[in-house]
């Protein structure tokens, strides 16, 4: 740009910028190379990724956020939909390969529309209108489910990893993630709250899948302190410490001269006198185990150990709160003050050989409000794995017991909500009925990829799926293992409605975002594919 002859320079140099429909086609390339990359993870027979990072770590997957949080991503526009992703796994722990691929198809779906001089304003007008709707008509559609109904939750536990690695394994470990989910769930009122931090996950190498446990209690990685305590403990009263059992330094340097050598011997007397009080302070109590935050004292060990107390140091700050949580005990920071109504119960404390190490199991404990899952497996990438489909199964029973409502899967919510969504662009008029048809068209990205990550034809599946709920069948959606469009609540496919409200909304946002920049100007030159400007580069992404 100049005057005259004289040039004008208003950005620095090496900065890149693209304007216009050059703009709007590269962030859009971008946003769906990464869609692609998780596309043939979607359902039952979605295919898994193995990454590895700088440094040699492998991790083996199918979890859409997991991957995407684990791939290096460059590009803003890319960023944006790994972003889609964690939001979706935050709100509702699964449908996060759905939320992305769906962002994908709309921007797939509104390129077409930019080719034919329709403005994205326009296109993103519609597909907000559309996106409002697909809410409506969501909630239209949507079973109830209640906390009380461990079935339904069952089932909706084992859809959510119908898709996973642990599929064989599904019914054991779905049973796993209802009892943990129900065991923490509170009451609010009305409605229901489960916080998830209540839920303790430790994991195993060894063993196999069918080995994990549900504990009504709490897993420590400790064992107890000195060998003559007992190592098995039955009705157990726990005293929870936040203080160390040792003699207490004086808070400002104290220098102490000895004499003689009585004062020595009465010095050394006092000093066991003091941890001797403290020893009987939690004795007297009634306590016979104690877990503390801080040291015990040597000589408190032995002390200890004679009133056969079993006793655990340095136990981490949320182990703590989650056995105060589980046992009904208080975390107390004077040991003087100790009484036998702050004191947790349970009705066994256990030390148990877990491969080379010794773990504490507190167990049997009454009505907890904190309870652990101790995962096993054979290889370490197993157990892991097992950890994401648990963690996937675990989120998905909270936010249905949280919402209680539900809807089936198998694309069977996408088809019926496109079905009316084109009855509903009739109604519209004006250009937005174009933005809101393609909406419609975009949303049967599900079926389509559930088909072709099946092996099967997804244009015959995606008529047939069209067929059946036009003749009133909602539930209808496509049984991967047989490629017939059958009911999906007869075959058990069901998910919490908050993964499918969560989806539409994350990714009609990201895709609404993507259309409105027209101008990218980049105080670096990122790296540009073969072809000069085509795609940028994916930071590793070419070899899927």
């Amino acid at each position: 740009m100049g005057m005259g002859n004289t040039p004008i320079l208003i950005l620095k140099e090496g900065t890149k910028r693209d304007r216009g429909k050059d703009a709007q086609y590269n962030n859009i390339m971008a946003a769906r190379a990464i869609a692609d990359a998780v596309r043939s993870t979607l359902g039952p027979r979605g295919m898994d990724k193995m990454l590895v990072d700088s440094l040699g770590d492998v991790v083996i997957t199918n979890d859409g956020v997991t991957i995407l949080k684990e791939i290096d991503v460059d590009h803003p526009a890319a960023k944006m939909l790994v972003e889609v992703a964690k939001t979706q796994d935050t709100e509702a722990g699964d449908g996060t390969t759905t939320a992305v691929v769906l962002s994908g198809e709309l921007l797939k779906k509104a390129t077409d529309l930019i080719d034919s001089n329709i403005h994205p304003t326009i296109i993103a007008g519609g597909y907000r209108l559309a996106c409002n709707k697909a809410q409506e008509i969501l909630d239209e559609i949507a079973m109830p489910i209640d906390v009380k109904d461990k079935k339904a939750l069952k089932v909706v536990a084992e859809t959510s990893m119908i898709s996973k690695s642990v599929n064989a394994s599904r019914e054991y470990l779905a049973d796993l993630a209802v009892k943990a989910v129900t065991a923490v769930a509170e009451q609010n009122g009305k409605k229901w709250d489960v916080d998830m931090d209540n839920i303790q996950i430790v994991k195993k190498t060894g063993g196999s899948m069918e080995d994990s446990e549900f504990i009504q209690g709490i897993i420590l990685d400790k064992d107890p302190v000195h060998p003559q305590m007992p190592r098995k403990l039955e009705n157990a009263k726990i005293a929870l410490l936040d203080v160390a059992i040792e003699v207490q330094k004086t808070e400002v340097d104290a220098k102490i001269e000895i004499t003689d050598p009585s004062q020595m011997h009465a010095f050394l007397e006092e000093e066991e006198k003091m941890l001797r009080n403290m020893v009987k302070a939690i004795k007297d109590a009634g306590a016979n185990a104690v877990f503390c935050q801080k040291g015990i004292d040597d000589l408190a060990q032995h002390f200890l150990a004679k009133e056969k107390i079993m006793s655990l140091r340095r136990v981490k700050k949320s182990d703590m709160e989650k056995v105060a949580k589980a046992t009904g005990g208080v975390i107390i920071n004077k040991i003087e003050e100790l009484t036998a109504d702050e004191l947790g119960s349970a009705a066994m404390i256990e030390v148990r050989a877990m491969g080379e190490d010794d773990m504490t199991f507190v167990t049997g404990c009454k009505n907890p409000k904190a309870v652990s899952l101790l995962l096993r497996g054979g290889t370490q990438h197993v157990v892991d794995e097992i950890e994401r489909s648990l963690d996937d199964a675990m989120s998905v029973v909270a936010v249905a017991i949280e919402d209680g409502k539900t809807v089936t899967g198998g694309g069977s919510s996408a088809v019926e909500i496109a079905m009316r969504l084109r009855e509903y662009a009739a109604s519209i008029g004006g250009r937005e009925q174009i933005a809101i048809d393609a909406y419609a068209s975009a949303l049967e990205v599900i079926p389509t990829a559930l088909s072709e990550n099946a092996g099967l034809d997804p244009i015959d599946i995606l008529i047939n799926m069209r067929k059946a709920h036009k003749d009133g069948k909602v539930n209808a959606g496509l049984n991967v293992y047989t490629g017939k469009v059958v009911d999906m609540k007869d075959l058990k496919v069901i998910e919490p409605i908050r993964v499918g409200r969560q989806a539409i909304n994350s990714a009609t946002d990201a895709a609404v975002l993507i259309l409105r920049i027209d101008d990218v100007i980049a105080a670096r030159a990122y790296k540009t594919g073969e072809g000069g400007q085509g795609a940028p580069d994916m930071g590793g992404m070419d070899e899927d």
